[in-house]
């Protein structure tokens, strides 16, 4: 892939460029409608596919919380139009990379020396590019490293890209902007956190070394002697991203293996810790033929506030959204519900909430669960499909959901998905979760 010369840091430069994106795809909208005048049969997937191609050139040239955003929306697959989504989703793993001399100055301003003269070998061509950061190959001592650098200018872009970047999301998404509104406040507070890569090697190391304990998951070592805050220096792990890893055609049992690694990595860190890695996008996984995980990249973390982790998992318990009034509060502590809602509309949004909570909540009321059913997730797809298009939905005034709830479902939605394309078996059990506690507190005895 061809590098980056020049990165636009500037919030005049970067606006510019989404003005002439906007233009791009303003003209894509008259063709689609001229073909249409002169052919009705004609469908918005071409629409679609020249309206992806333009904005994700923009995004993947500017970086940052915009080609971040993309990102997130690539991994709902529901939300989007495929055309969006499978365009978006390559930010998971290929932007262009900076060329070397940005590189080199990076570490020049932030750690006062090049590369060259802090490592025994650096490779300068970037082994992989993202959304806020690239990682470049580098060795020490004979130890592979991997050497994140941070893009220039995105912790200052950050609120300025969501204003611009948010009127496409809406236009695309199809949500309306009050929904946006709730939902960017949390996305910004997130991709600040992200900006911070002091705050990420922190939080890096403490959640490695809580995690540990559980089986089959491979963490980095970091150095912050070689870290500052546009960089972050940690070991190099070995294993391929999910895609190439599904290729070479790995049995069932690994395949189970590594489901079952992610699946406790994560609910050990919801309902022990409170606090979880909630980025879950298949980059940040490197898949063994072992049947081990190499887990990285804690940039994105989301801490749960203590009320907000009782009324979620409410959802449940069976007994508890059995009873009617119980489930009407647990709603309106979750803001699913308002108190401006009417009756009828608190009997409609609920029934609605009730028939998805049954669905996704499925795997936490049975011991083992085989997410290679397909029938499983198409009956997830068919249903939001027909809550995209519900009248209702598409008209509410009113925001349904904690802002909290934004990164916790995309955390869980990113989990299913991970472990749907893995066909993974696993053990769902509370029983499994309650003694993954119990071993991180006998290995904090010892």
């Amino acid at each position: 892939m061809k590098e980056q010369q020049h990165l636009p840091t500037g919030k005049v430069e970067r606006a510019g460029r989404f003005v002439t994106t906007g233009l791009k795809v303003g003209t894509n909208y008259i063709k689609h409608y001229t073909r249409k005048l002169m052919d009705p049969s004609v469908s918005k997937e071409q629409l679609h596919h020249d309206n992806a191609e333009d904005i994700y050139d923009t995004l993947s040239h500017l970086k940052g919380s915009a080609l971040k955003v993309a990102q997130m929306l690539s991994m709902d697959r529901g939300m989007l139009p495929k055309a969006y989504s499978d365009k978006f989703a390559m930010s998971q793993y290929s932007a262009p990379p900076l060329s070397g001399p940005l590189v080199v100055n990076t570490f020049i301003k932030t750690l006062g020396q090049p590369p060259s003269q802090l490592f025994d070998k650096f490779e300068l061509k970037a082994s992989n590019a993202a959304s806020i950061g690239q990682v470049h190959k580098a060795e020490k001592n004979g130890k592979p490293l991997a050497v994140k650098i941070q893009y220039p200018g995105v912790a200052s872009s950050v609120k300025s890209d969501l204003r611009i970047v948010k009127p496409f999301a809406v236009r695309i998404v199809g949500m309306n902007e009050v929904d946006m509104d709730k939902y960017f406040e949390e996305i910004e507070s997130k991709l600040l956190e992200e900006t911070d890569y002091q705050l990420e090697l922190r939080r890096s190391r403490e959640l490695s070394a809580r995690c540990a304990h559980i089986p089959n998951l491979v963490f980095p070592e970091y150095y912050p002697e070689w870290s500052s805050d546009r960089i972050i220096t940690m070991d190099w792990l070995h294993g391929k991203h999910l895609k190439e890893f599904l290729a070479t055609d790995p049995s069932q049992e690994v395949r189970n293996k590594i489901g079952q690694a992610l699946w406790d990595f994560y609910q050990f860190q919801v309902h022990h810790l409170r606090t979880v890695h909630a980025d879950p996008h298949p980059g940040n996984f490197l898949l063994r033929e072992d049947g081990t995980v190499g887990i990285f990249d804690f940039g994105c973390v989301k801490e749960i506030p203590e009320d907000f982790y009782v009324n979620y998992f409410h959802l449940t318990d069976k007994d508890i959204l059995a009873d009617e009034a119980r489930r009407r509060e647990i709603y309106a502590q979750l803001e699913m519900i308002h108190p401006s809602d009417t009756e009828k509309d608190i009997v409609f949004f609920s029934g609605l909430f009730q028939e998805m909570i049954r669905m996704l909540t499925l795997p936490f009321t049975v011991a083992h669960f085989d997410f290679g059913d397909e029938a499983y997730f198409n009956e997830i797809y068919a249903y939001m499909d027909y809550l995209y298009n519900l009248k209702e939905v598409r008209e509410s005034k009113v925001a349904r959901g904690s802002r909290h709830s934004l990164y916790i479902n995309r955390t869980y939605f990113g989990l299913y998905s991970l472990l749907s394309d893995l066909k993974a078996q696993v053990n769902t059990s509370r029983e499994r979760i309650d003694e993954l506690g119990k071993q991180e507190w006998d290995s904090d005895l010892r």
